[in-house]
Formats: structure tokens, sequence, C-alpha cells
């Protein structure tokens, strides 16, 4: 448990923007670091915040990023449920990146999973230390007192607000020994609350990056070259600067850094239109660079033939070559998953400031850290130099953890001097941003005479997201590798592989990441088996889940098979899994484990004028203690969409080494006469809160197939669905 402690009278507190006077908590979770010269301790460096004010307002600092998951609500409600605060009192400052606050990227779906127990602690210590302060003020024992609704409450009737008792408790140390509330007696965790922001984004007042002004700021807009890690020849900017409004034109460096810019030719201008309109103008040679071979049909063939091959063995337990051979049926399947792109409402943007040696940024990121670290290493100064400040996202996806676009802001402010507020189009997202992995699998199985599943191989070959980190790395991490290992099926006889893969394209994380291509195959083949073996998918599937037990794997935290079937069982009941339905409709399901949490999703399809719809999707998590219902509830809603719009259309491709896909027009996304109703249950829990942006999403595509296979009896490996003209 990390340590808290009473910084109120601390100095550095300003540097974060927190105003003295009030209490305020902060806690580390390294809460000193040593000089490992002289043993002498540092300064204490608080990473989360609780002030409370003498008017009674609650400032909470959010040190991740908001970016519709809510992150800003639920963590802030958790502190004000243990503390017995009011809720119209509360109120969120955004961190900016630093590493006083901890790990600050919001990927993972681990916001919550990794700072609840903090959170409650450091509510928890501030409704004791208030209760200390009242008892001190009436001089009666603390035991007599308790909190209520920001109030301390005397067994006598009396009370006194907590803002009453601000100038006590800040002398006050914090207390060692936690009391906690008893769950039962939440009022705002595991309840549908109201978005702390909701007001500001209904009202328009919420600013997002592409929001942000500053005085005499200019805009650029960048051309970058069409195959991926291309440089620039040469370059004539005569037509540019004859359109009014542009100012400049100049070259950016490609970095060769994880995050660092692909580089191009920027065009200055006064206003957005006359910098995208000046870069049309522009004429450029490029060097395309080897990657210009790069052809997506033919690296794909080249996948499926390596996947046809042994590889790397990730996990073996028993021999699946002799349960082959003795089997009385064995089933065959290799499935293609294309590149994706994250396509965020809000594109990448930001806006920088470099003043000297130092720089202010403001920008949509998910890993203000990342970007402070680029930022200062290109402009070769030290991280306190840089500050990033954290707006709104429009959407991230894992697009915006990579700082790209911030260090070309930088870039830009230093060479002009001035800020300068760095706008990708639409066409550059898709053309240029960081693409979850393509991929090819195999699949092979083996069942006896009763339909049991005997041995299983799954073999699949992608290219790694370490590749952005190392180049050159051609095979999976463990974590990426782990989610076809660690499948929950109780088989005597299992063998999972890997196969080569190198990169060709930037390789970055999506919602839910290698989990969408493995809980894919996994559920479809699952399925298969159910019609081989000549069986209900649904009970197949539970039999092949097999025993309550908990699984053992390298995560620390084990998952249950039990609390996998439960989510499975529960979808099926919602969905009336086994009523009769109309003509021409069915039910597919499917079932994964990932981010700690089970998901399950029974899907109702049908098909007319051979083109499939989507009418309801039954979604239930077990994600463990529910911090937020409502934010859930709204997370699995879009979990549902997002993992609609891969099936139907998500699919990059690339010729002669550039992406062939710009806009929405060929990048499709769900459409509102396309959504489905989603129906949403959250398991009631005790257990350690887990994710919940994320694993949503890897169960939609497989049973829309798996219903799609009902409806037509034809099984498809490949997505989307839209290259068999069905949607």
């Amino acid at each position: 448990m990390s340590e808290i402690q009473n910084v109120s009278r601390r100095v550095f507190i300003r540097n974060i923007g927190l105003a003295s006077g009030g209490l305020i908590l902060g806690c580390n979770y390294n809460l000193f670091s040593k000089d490992t010269e002289t043993g002498n301790s540092t300064e204490f460096n608080p990473n989360l915040f609780v002030q409370l004010n003498s008017d009674g307002s609650l400032i909470i600092v959010a040190s991740r990023s908001e970016m519709g998951n809510g992150v800003r609500t639920s963590l802030t409600s958790v502190v004000a449920d243990e503390m017995e605060a009011d809720w119209s009192k509360v109120s969120v400052k955004q961190a900016v990146g630093d590493v006083k606050y901890g790990d600050q990227n919001t990927d993972g779906s681990r916001s919550v999973t990794g700072f609840y127990d903090t959170m409650r602690k450091m509510g928890a210590m501030t409704r004791m230390m208030l209760i200390t302060a009242a008892a001190k003020k009436w001089q009666v024992p603390e035991s007599e007192c308790t909190a209520q609704n920001h109030f301390i409450i005397h067994s006598s009737g009396k009370k006194i607000g907590y803002g009453e008792l601000v100038d006590i408790v800040t002398t006050l140390p914090v207390p060692t020994n936690i009391t906690y509330k008893d769950p039962k007696d939440f009022k705002y965790i595991g309840k549908n609350l109201k978005s702390i922001d909701v007001k500001d984004f209904a009202n328009g007042s919420a600013v997002f990056g592409i929001d942000k002004r500053l005085p005499n700021m200019k805009v650029a807009a960048i051309a970058r070259c069409p195959v991926t890690f291309g440089t620039v020849k040469s370059y004539d900017k005569t037509a540019a600067m004859k359109i009014k409004g542009v100012e400049n034109v100049i070259e950016i460096p490609k970095i060769d850094k994880p995050f660092g810019p692909l580089g191009g030719i920027a065009v200055i201008a006064s206003n957005t239109w006359a910098a995208f309109k000046g870069r049309e103008a522009l004429e450029i040679q490029w060097n395309y660079g080897k990657n210009e071979s790069y052809d997506s049909e033919a690296y794909m063939t080249e996948l499926t033939e390596r996947v046809h091959k042994q590889g790397k063995v990730e996990k073996e337990t028993g021999d699946v070559n002799k349960a082959f051979s003795e089997a009385a049926k064995v089933v065959e399947s290799t499935f293609q998953l294309p590149h994706l792109a994250h396509a965020p409402m809000e594109v990448p943007n930001a806006v920088a400031w470099v003043q000297g040696d130092k720089c202010e940024v403001w920008a949509p990121t998910q890993s203000p850290q990342s970007a402070q670290e680029e930022v200062a290493a290109y402009l070769n100064t030290t991280h306190d130099k840089v500050t990033i400040n954290v707006t709104f996202l429009g959407g991230g996806f894992g697009r915006k953890s990579k700082p790209d676009y911030i260090v070309e802001a930088a870039i830009i402010s230093k060479t002009i001097n001035t800020p300068v507020q760095v706008v990708w189009s639409r066409e550059d997202d898709i053309k240029h941003g960081y693409y979850h992995t393509v991929s090819a699998q195999y699949m092979k199985a083996s069942l006896d005479a009763e339909g049991n599943v005997t041995g299983w191989l799954h073999r699949s070959a992608f290219p790694t997201i370490m590749s952005t980190f190392r180049p050159g790395t051609d095979y999976p991490a463990g974590w990426e590798a782990s989610s076809a290992a660690d499948v929950p099926f109780e088989i005597k006889n299992l063998k999972i592989e890997s196969g080569q893969a190198p990169a060709m394209v930037r390789i970055g994380w999506m919602r839910s990441v290698i989990n969408i291509l493995h809980g894919f195959s996994i559920n479809v083949f699952a399925d298969e088996l159910a019609y081989a073996a000549k069986q209900d998918p649904l009970e197949f599937r539970l039999k092949l889940i097999g025993s309550d037990r908990i699984e053992d794997t390298k995560n620390p935290i084990k998952y249950n098979t039990a609390r996998l079937k439960n989510v499975l069982k529960l979808a099926a009941k919602n969905a009336n899994y086994n009523k009769p339905l109309p003509k021409g409709h069915a039910f597919g399901l499917a079932v994964h484990y990932s981010f700690n949490s089970y998901v399950a999703s029974v899907v109702e399809v049908s098909m007319a004028d051979d083109k499939i719809k989507v009418h309801n999707v039954y979604t239930v998590i077990d994600c463990g203690t529910a911090v937020n219902k409502n934010t859930i509830t709204s997370q699995l809603e879009g979990a549902a969409v997002f993992g609609m719009s891969i099936t139907y259309y998500g699919k990059i491709t690339a010729k002669d080494g550039a992406i062939e896909q710009n806009s929405y027009s060929d990048y499709r996304m769900i459409r509102m006469n396309e959504a489905p109703k989603v129906h949403v249950e959250i398991v009631e829990s005790t257990e350690k809160p887990t994710g919940v942006g994320e694993p949503g999403v890897p169960v939609i595509a497989p049973a829309i197939i798996n219903a799609v296979f009902k409806l037509t009896g034809k099984r498809y490996y490949n997505l989307p669905l839209s290259d068999y003209d069905l949607v």
C-alpha cells in the first residue's frame, strides 16, 4: 500500500497549481527515493492529491487522461465515497505530465485497477482526520463522531461542515490504522454516477486539444511520405507560399525513435485552411526507401504460409500429435485479419510553445510523460522545463499514447519561435498512424467419439508491437502470446506457437490489442468444433471451459473459470437464448477473458437480401467491484459499436508501400442506422476492480460470425464482412 502524507504546508504544491491554505494529502508508491551516493532521502513528491478548502470545496487531482473512459469521475468518486463527501462540492484538476504522479499512461484498462485501493485509502484517511479534528474542537471522544455528506456529526446531534475543520486538520498527522467503509454503505461506488464533466461536455465549454488557442498562434499542416519510413529528397515551396495566409514552409526531420515523427514538410499559416491548402500546393520528391515494396496482400500470403509450418512454442501440455492421430475427427481452420486504424473522432493535434530551453504543450494525450520525455530529448533540455498540459481527448483507443504529433509541434515552434498548433487531417490519421497488427492464424483440434476436444493447436503470426520500440523484433512478446496461451479450456493436449512476422508499418496499441485477433479465432473455432461435435454451441462452450478452477497463469491476478462460465450463462439468459426467433434471425455467442475481466456477448443477427443486420447485443461483464456502473455500461455499448465496425468494415491495406485508405469514406465506421440495441448486465462483485474499457471488444466479431454461420451455413474466417458484400 502506498504511503500518504499531509503536505498542506509544503511549498512544492504550488508547482501543480493547488492553492495553499487547505488540507492537501498526497501519496506516492515509492515514498522516498534514495541518493545512492549519500544515502540521503530526497524530497517527498506525491503523485495523487486531495485538497479540502475552508469553503468546503474539494479538489481531486486526476493523473489519468479523460477520453470518454470516465476515469476522472470514477477515481474521484472512490475518494469522495470513502471521505463521505458531498458530490456537488467535488471538482477535478487535471495533472500535467510528471513522474511524480506515477504511471500516467492511460491504456490497458488499468486506471481504476491500479489506483482504486490508493484512492480509497486517501478518502478514508481524510474522513478519519476530519473526525479527529471535530473531536478536538468539541473536546469529545472520536467514537462519538461520524462523517456524513460533508459534515461531522456528534451523537448529540450537533454537526460541523468539513470546511470549518480545515485549520485544525492541516496540523494533524495522517492516521496509520485505517478504517474503511463497509461496501454496503457505499453511496457512489457501484452506483450509476453522472460524469463530473458532463455539464462542460454538454455546453461545449470542455477544452479538447483541437480547441486550444494561444495569442499569435500559428497553424501547421505536414506533408509526410506516402511510404512509411520514407524521407524527403527535395521540395519546392514556391506555389505554397502564394496561398493567402501561408507564412512559412520548413522541413521536419525524421527522428528514428519509437515515438519520433515520420518527418516531412510543414506548411505554417495563420489559419488551418491556409495550412492545408498550402500543403496541397507543395511539390515534393520522396525517397521511398525499402518499404516501397510492401504489399499487404502478398504479406498476408507470407504470414499464412508461416502459420502452416512449425513455429516457436509458447506453451505445451500433453501430446497434441498423439491426440490428432487417435481422434475420431480432426478440424482445421485458418484465420486472416487485416491491419486496423484507430480513427478517433478527434484527429491527432497539439499546441506547443518553445521559449529558449523551455516548452509548454497542450495536447490530447494518453501518455503525457512519454510526450515530456520525447520533447525534452529533442530540445536537449531537462524534463522539468517541459510542461505537458493534458486536455480532454476526443477518443484515443491507444493512438494518442504515441506523442509523435506532439514532438512535431515542438520542432516547428522552436524553428519559428512562436506558438504553433499542428493539426492532422483525417487522411493523415488514416495513412500515417500506428496500426493494429495484421495477423494469420492456424488452428487444429481433435474430437473423440463423444465430441470432446482432446487436442488443441493454435499457431499465430503477427508483427509485434515491440517492433515499434525495438526495430527488427519479429516475434511476439510474452504478454502478446499469452492471450492465446492462456486459453481457458480444459484440454489435456494443447500447443500454442508463434510465427515470425517482421513489421512493415508502425504497430501500436489499439483498444483490446492482441485480444482482438485471438478472441476472434478462439471463439469462432470453438463454435466450429461445437457443430463438428453436433452439440449446441452454448453447452459445448461450457463443457470446453470445464470444471470450476483457478487457472495458473503468469498473471498475478489468476482467472476463475466459474466467473467465465457465469457471464456466458447470464448473457444467454438475458438474450433468452433458447427462444424461437423470427425466420431469418439467429443468435451467436462468444466469451473472453482479458484485462482481468470476464465478458460474454450474445448477438441477434438477421439476414435479408444477402445483407446482415445486428438487432441486439446482450453483454455481461464481471469486472470485480463496479466503481461507476454508468461508465461501465457506456464502455460496453461503445465496445459493441467498436467491435461491429471492425467486423463490418475494418481493413487497412498497403500497395507499393502506401496505405490505400483515406478517410471515413473508405475506412468506415458503424453508422446510426446500423447500430443495435445494446443490453448490459454488470455482475455484482466485491472482488478487486478490473478492466472495463477494452474487454468488451473481442467478443463482438466472433459472436456475429457465429450467428452468420447459423443463418447461412458458411463460416467466415477472415474480416471484414464488407469483403463478402454482406453489409
